[in-house]
């Protein structure tokens, strides 16, 4: 049998080798991501361990660690063998950063924030290393890594474009893991090409007969591993082999491995099991548990015959095969019984000193040996899943409580594990782990209690956008059942999901009117955020009125929580308390940013986008939609990026760039339009309406911004089709339409009388006189003129764009003069091209010129660039800035670099000038 090296796998891989040389030179000028993916046995890691040898080279720092099937259910596992072991220097760090990284490397005692605060001191803890010596990371089977550690890595793996860092990872195909699903450029490993293979094999195997030659070739498959063993399998089967049945490639290398695992001696068995059972396990501790499994002594000297039979490679402190097959290969041999047994004596063999895995990893082998329900393994894990919850791991506490469900006889307490778990899940946005774990309880014999929850939980599924959830009349005849047995706190969560429908879908004004009366008959007090939110949320027009005068008594208090602020902002989006947006999203934005809270965070940069596009403050608008976009992205959250790409659409329309806000637009569609996400498809026609208007095309914007208000269109949403009255206005009197548009104006009156909402009332004025009678028309642009506009400048300027238009239309160029020419001033300094040309337009027919529109910062930047401007000119140093956007400071510094020249500024010293370029 052949000895295994990891050169011949790299036969033929010149023009992989050859890219990697590329991202390892090119990394202290700035690094990158790679995932190097292909099937079993095709050469990912003798990719990396010759990446790691050129890395060393050329004088990189080389970082390593592996995903281990044994760990993937221990929180931070993989990162805690990347970062541990290096003793990199962490003092740099902000406290809450050095705090949240030692809580999830288990240093401390603590509770782990959420995985994005753990990653970006990751970042920064990678990124300040790599400043002294650039860093090469290496991480082999991907796939295998816990999810946290998985999740830390993609989060890093998007930012190092800027950083002297390379990170390299391996994945198999077929297995779905985070990592593959970052969207991080790939290298896929393929077949070697006939020729090449040719070539390994006779280097392997010189002199074999052709027809034997030929059959290891087509088996081989261009798999580099496949070859090299099958010749192995062909030295030792000699013409047999050419008899033995075709099987899958990777089955056919199991088979292989695990024949030669029969002809080991009893003890060497023995140790080989523990050792594909308890990965990550020391020597040492393989070689107590194999003793309590062979039931006699197990020494060094047996793990000889697994090193002669290539299965191991020699190792001083761990038993390391040659191949992740060949671990497989040694399970899938041994029986049920024996993996139960293994697993038996692994949980009861000692652990070495200073290991913060190792409980976790007993109980789990406690699990895995137990052969019928054991109520103290289960309330075991049911513990380790709280823990690990704590230690900011929840996908592996939701799988701690199903197996401790599994191991659970008492019917009623399983249904509570699994419920809990499937709580859980929720959180994660595993609907089909959701679905599974509920499908667990539906035979079992649940309290009305349970019953609730499993309902409750079901409504939470995708905010119930898709129809597939509980429906809100249920929910709501759910909550009044359990507020009727005293607990008006699981009520008001289940009313938040009946609530949230009535936002994604339309479920009718009867099960709104119902679920506002469950809320109200609560015993809550009358300004509890969450309260708030569901009236809010399901009658915007009917409860206006309470919601906003709870959201300014709020606003009014020192100390809002910030997931409390984050759902005050949201309830003030829904009924068009656009300047409390602000307010709530200045609350909760730094708070969710320090603490790593990015699922929360991005919805509430989508809540405050939407508004300030609508406030048309595009300072504040542009950065948070690109902000969030990039986000829900991150956060597999897809209904979020649906609003913030939509709301993009918005901003492009405004900015004058009618293609952008085209394409923005049917992207948004395309992902809406199916699950009937209301508020997505309804700012998608506001967008085009505006695109049309500024480029005076009438005729189309009626037409889009006309389905807002049709309750059969699924662009129709209750709240958010009043919030573009005056636009919806003009669109009609351009094109002819001013008499349909006076029964919807009606209809927007009706709600103004129920509501105080600010977006609402403030184009109200503008509305009225766009749709006048001639004979009206006059006085109703005179009391537009009127109406306060403090806060809302873009309002302002269309009345008197508006009102300008008409008195040119009626010969009086006198008057429309200083109207148009205000309008212009203010709609430069907006950025509302398409706004600003119409207001010179009108000047041109009074016989005025005008200057160019002057850029500004938000022309010239980026969004992202923005962003780090603005924080800039508040004064935040760039580790600051990187703390509030999720960069590295080197990033920050990068961006800083590359904007004050755009800028024509020398240093960051002249960047508060970008302060008196913000719209109120």
């Amino acid at each position: 049998m052949s000895s295994h090296s990891a050169k011949p796998a790299l036969v033929g891989r010149d023009p992989e080798l050859a890219r990697l040389s590329g991202l390892l030179h090119g990394v202290r000028d700035g690094g990158g991501s790679l995932v190097v993916r292909g099937e079993p046995g095709i050469g990912k890691s003798a990719l990396l361990a010759e990446a790691a040898d050129a890395g060393r080279a050329a004088g990189l720092r080389v970082l390593s660690t592996a995903g281990t099937q044994a760990e993937f259910h221990l929180p931070y596992a993989g990162l805690h063998r990347l970062l541990h072991p290096a003793r990199l220097d962490d003092t740099m760090l902000p406290d809450p950063q050095r705090r949240a990284l030692a809580a999830a490397l288990g240093l401390i005692d603590a509770p782990v924030p959420d995985l994005y605060l753990v990653g970006l001191a990751t970042l920064n803890l990678l990124v300040e290393a790599a400043s002294r010596t650039p860093l090469l990371v290496l991480t082999d089977d991907g796939q295998w890594l816990d999810p946290p550690t998985a999740g830390v890595l993609s989060f890093v793996a998007r930012r190092l474009a800027a950083e002297p860092v390379a990170l390299l990872v391996t994945l198999r195909d077929g297995v779905p893991c985070a990592l593959a699903e970052a969207g991080l450029p790939e290298l896929v490993l393929g077949p070697l090409p006939d020729a090449v293979a040719a070539l390994l094999l006779d280097a392997r195997a010189p002199g074999i007969d052709p027809r034997t030659r030929r059959r290891l070739l087509d088996e081989g498959a261009g798999n580099p591993l496949a070859l090299v063993e099958l010749t192995g399998e062909w030295r030792d089967q000699g013409a047999g082999l050419l008899s033995s049945p075709w099987l899958p490639l990777t089955e056919r290398l199991e088979r292989t491995f695990g024949a030669r695992v029969g002809d080991l001696p009893a003890a060497t068995r023995a140790l080989l099991l523990v050792a594909a059972l308890g990965e990550g396990t020391t020597q040492d501790e393989a070689l107590a548990a194999a003793a309590v499994l062979a039931a006699g002594p197990v020494t060094r000297h047996d793990l000889a015959p697994g090193i002669r039979a290539g299965l191991i490679e020699p190792d001083a402190a761990h038993i390391r095969f040659r191949h992740p097959l060949m671990r497989s290969a040694i399970y899938q041999a041994a029986s049920l019984p024996q993996r139960r047994a293994g697993h038996a004596a692994l949980a009861a063999a000692p652990v070495r000193q200073g290991d913060e895995h190792a409980a976790d990893r007993r109980i789990w082998h406690r699990a895995s040996a137990a052969a019928r329900p054991d109520e103290a393994i289960a309330a075991e894990l049911d513990a380790m899943a709280a823990r690990v919850a704590q230690r900011g791991a929840p996908t592996e506490a939701v799988t701690a409580l199903e197996q401790a469900a599994k191991l659970t006889e008492d019917a009623r307490r399983r249904a509570d594990r699994l419920l809990r778990a499937a709580d859980q899940a929720v959180e994660l946005g595993g609907r089909d782990v959701v679905v599974r774990l509920l499908r667990q309880t539906e035979l079992l014999p649940l309290t009305a209690r349970q019953q609730a929850q499993s309902s409750w939980i079901r409504g939470t599924l995708n905010d119930g956008s898709d129809g597939r959830a509980t429906g809100p009349q249920t929910l709501a005849a759910l909550a009044e059942s359990v507020a009727a047995d005293g607990r008006p706190e699981e009520a008001l969560r289940i009313l938040w999901s009946a609530a949230l429908q009535c936002f994604w879908i339309e479920p009718g004004a009867e099960a709104r009117h119902r679920i506002v009366t469950a809320a109200e008959s609560l015993p809550v007090p009358a300004a509890n955020p969450l309260l708030l939110a569901i009236l809010a949320y399901a009658a915007p027009i009917d409860r206006g009125a309470v919601v906003v005068e709870g959201l300014r008594k709020l606003a009014a208090e020192p100390v809002i929580d910030p997931k409390a602020a984050r759902l005050l902002g949201s309830a003030a989006v829904i009924v068009g308390a656009f300047e409390q947006v602000e307010t709530f999203s200045a609350a909760a934005l730094p708070g969710l940013r320090a603490q790593g809270r990015l699922y929360l965070l991005t919805r509430s940069l989508a809540q405050q986008a939407w508004s300030a596009v609508l406030r048309t403050n595009l300072n504040v608008a542009i950065p948070a939609a690109e902000e969030a976009a990039r986000l829900a992205l991150e956060t597999d959250q897809p209904q979020m990026y649906g609003t913030a790409v939509s709301t993009q659409a918005m901003l492009a329309a405004l900015r004058g760039e009618p293609g952008q806000a085209r394409e923005l637009a049917a992207r948004a569609e395309a992902m809406s339009v199916a699950a009937g996400v209301r508020p997505v498809l309804a700012t998608v026609q506001m967008a085009r309406g505006l695109a049309a208007l500024g480029e005076g095309r009438h005729d189309e914007a009626y037409g889009h911004l006309r389905r807002l208000h049709d309750p059969a269109d699924p662009s129709y949403q209750l709240a958010l089709r009043c919030y573009v009255a005056a636009a919806f206005a003009d669109a009609a009197a351009g094109s002819g339409n001013t008499g349909p548009a006076r029964a919807v104006l009606r209809e927007l009156e009706e709600a103004a009388r129920r509501t105080p909402a600010p977006a609402l009332h403030v184009g109200l004025p503008l509305a009225r006189a766009l749709l006048a009678d001639p004979a009206d028309a006059r006085a109703r642009f005179t009391d537009a003129l009127a109406a306060d506009h403090a806060r809302w400048p873009f309002a302002r300027a269309y009345t008197q764009v508006a009102y300008g238009e008409w008195l040119l239309g009626r010969g009086d160029p006198g008057e429309a003069r200083p109207l148009l020419r205000a309008a212009r001033d203010t709609f430069d300094a907006l950025g509302t091209a398409p706004w600003s040309d119409r207001a010179r337009r009108g000047l041109r027919a009074c016989g005025e010129v005008s200057a160019d529109r002057v850029l500004t910062a938000r022309d010239k930047l980026t969004p992202v660039e923005l962003q780090i401007a603005r924080l800039a000119a508040d004064g935040l140093s760039d580790e600051e800035i990187g703390e509030q956007v999720y960069l590295s400071r080197r990033t920050v510094g990068a961006h800083l670099a590359r904007l004050l020249p755009k800028l024509g500024i020398d240093s960051r010293a002249d960047l508060p000038a970008l302060r008196r370029e913000r719209a109120d």
